[in-house]
């Protein structure tokens, strides 16, 4: 008997979501937006006259954050109504509408940015002196006027706007070739059915206990990605060349330079992240030659670095156990936090369980003059528990900041974006080792945390090299074929795994990787794990200082630098130090395992594989 979904109206009140708390009826959405277009025109009035006095420009950018808080409240309730239910029209014409409605609003105001960096040194200072209320803007003045030696002159401006759509050419590519043009062939699935790969069945293959079936599939899909090397690494080369000409343009001194500018992010912060995992690769082949021996293998492949090492775990975590758990688990920072977690989880801001036609996975999402809402797609198991704790601290970074913030500040930077979600992971795996006696459950929960740090402080620094030496090298004159950056990536490879796992066909993996047409954005993950494991840390050593400046952190949203907001919760980014705290947490959750296999008789001997 097939299982199927329950339906909205068969999901008990309290595990959906409220949207009433937004606009209380569909009407009183279409209400607000009628009246949107006579406030864009009011603003386009302004156009030319920023400058005229300081109540002229306080003006302005008042109304600017009105229609940004009012844009943003339509946009928040029609796409979360639309992700209950992607098959209802009512709310796709919604979602629609607003999305069109943001480009009409982003061209009306497109105006200011170059309007106020067109003004003589020290106007913007003057008017504030003038009106005092201008103040609020600092930071948000100072951050524009900081890009100025980098802006061009207008036509040239125009010119490289009327480019950026040849310039997405090898993301757009790239994007069609992957998700619509290549094809990996068929593999014999956990059922014996002979199944078709695709990239989104790729990754649970990857976990399969059936090795065979893991080894199909890596050979298959990577030897697809070989068999279109040439083109791919064109693609990926017409993308690097296009960084270079921006960077060069607006007179950086290097692309990564470039690409750190926006976020005001030193170099030394990436360099120092490179670095500092170097210096620590030991404990990944430590990590990966423990879990040769788990499996009982003799030699490790790449395509063994997915599956769960602690096979057919099947407790069940329900979604009350699971709240329970992971507010039990964030006691440590403190009462007011506790709180408003409290408050959150009971105030219908989650919803929680899968319906037929909603959006698939989690995230959490709002505005500043809504609740953050949760989106999740519950399945009781223990990986859904991290996940509403990852979630939940993305909602209570927005609540914290927009409680704290005017609404020019009331978000913050991808930079620190996973910060606040992943300590709430790591306090949870805290929590749960400190109250889970059962072997074989620790074991499951030291596998997912240990693989967490595996896949975002490994990985992605691995990552953020092979984008920084690929760009050094496109620097320098030397052509990124698809054998020179093979090369590249085989030998970071090796670098980062140690002698523990032994695949060449690896070597393509470049070919496959998205976010590499996002250039420089991946090494904000490896970041973000390592703050948030340095402050999560901290968090349990010291107690109430450490959580009164992580407190301090959450309600600053972007009122300052990422890189200063953070120096002030207690971690210098600029510095090697955090990267290290992380890796010295993986280093004890990686001796517990070792220390409990042992204990447990887990250990596959190096004579019974003989």
């Amino acid at each position: 008997m097939t299982k199927t979904l329950p339906t909205r109206a068969e999901i008990p009140e309290q595990y959906t979501w409220d949207l009433s708390t937004i606009y209380p009826t569909d009407a009183a959405w279409e209400e607000d937006y009628a009246a949107l277009p006579a406030l864009l025109d009011e603003f386009t009035g302004y156009q030319g006259r920023l400058a005229a006095d300081g109540k002229t420009l306080l003006a302005a950018m008042t109304l600017q954050d009105t229609l940004g808080r009012r844009l943003d409240r339509l946009a928040i309730y029609a796409f979360l109504r639309r992700d209950e239910d992607t098959a209802n029209s009512t709310y796709q014409s919604l979602a629609d509408r607003v999305q069109q409605l943001g480009v009409r609003a982003h061209a009306a105001t497109a105006f200011v940015r170059p309007e106020l960096l067109a003004l003589p040194d020290g106007t913007l200072d003057r008017l504030m002196d003038e009106e005092p209320g201008l103040r609020v803007y600092a930071h948000d003045f100072a951050d524009l006027l900081r890009g100025k030696p980098h802006v061009l002159p207008q036509a040239e401006e125009q010119l490289l706007a009327q480019v950026g759509e040849l310039a997405a050419a090898p993301s757009t590519v790239f994007s069609m070739l992957n998700n619509a043009d290549l094809t990996f062939g068929t593999v014999t699935d956990e059922e014996g059915s002979e199944t078709q790969l695709t990239l989104g069945r790729y990754q649970r293959f990857m976990r399969a206990n059936n090795r065979a079936l893991r080894a199909d599939a890596f050979l298959k899909l990577h030897g697809t990605y070989s068999a279109h090397r040439n083109s791919i690494a064109a693609l990926y080369s017409a993308n690097v060349k296009k960084n270079l000409f921006y960077a060069r343009t607006r007179k950086y001194p290097s692309a990564l330079e470039a690409a750190l500018h926006p976020d005001n992010i030193p170099i030394s912060v990436y360099t120092n992240l490179i670095e500092a995992v170097h210096d620590r690769t030991d404990l990944m082949e430590r990590y990966l030659t423990l879990r040769r021996r788990v499996l009982g293998l003799d030699e490790l492949h790449m395509y063994d670095l997915h599956v769960p090492l602690v096979a057919d775990l099947s407790d069940e975590v329900v979604y009350e156990d699971a709240r329970k758990q992971v507010l039990a688990a964030l006691q440590p920072l403190g009462a007011e936090y506790g709180q408003a977690a409290e408050t959150g989880l009971s105030s219908r801001w989650v919803d929680v369980y899968e319906t037929p036609n909603k959006r698939s996975g989690a995230y959490s999402w709002g505005a500043y003059d809504t609740s953050p809402f949760i989106l999740m797609n519950y399945q009781d198991t223990l990986n859904d528990m991290f996940t509403l704790a990852h979630e939940l601290g993305h909602t209570m970074h927005s609540y914290f900041t927009r409680r704290a913030q005017p609404y020019t500040y009331g978000n913050y930077t991808i930079f620190v974006a996973e910060v606040a979600s992943t300590l709430n992971e790591a306090l949870l795996t805290h929590y749960l080792l400190q109250n889970t006696p059962d072997p074989r459950r620790r074991l499951a929960i030291l596998n997912n945390q240990l693989d967490t740090i595996r896949g975002t402080l490994y990985r992605q620094t691995m990552f953020a090299e092979f984008e920084k030496l690929t760009h050094e090298a496109a620097e320098a004159g030397e052509a990124l074929t698809a054998e020179r950056l093979s090369e590249i990536y085989y030998d970071l490879n090796k670098r980062y795994h140690g002698a523990a796992v032994s695949d060449e066909a690896i070597a393509i993996e470049w070919a496959r990787i998205p976010h590499f047409y996002s250039s420089f954005y991946v090494y904000k993950y490896a970041t973000g794990i390592a703050a948030a494991t340095a402050l999560a840390q901290q968090i349990v050593d010291e107690g109430q200082p450490a959580v009164d400046r992580y407190l301090r952190f959450l309600s600053r949203g972007s009122s300052a630098y990422s890189i200063d907001l953070l120096r002030d919760a207690g971690v210098d980014m600029t510095s090697p130090e955090p990267v290290k705290q992380a890796l010295d947490v993986f280093g004890r959750h990686l001796a517990e395992m070792e220390q409990l296999l042992a204990e447990t008789g887990a250990l596959a001997s190096e004579e019974s594989k003989a």
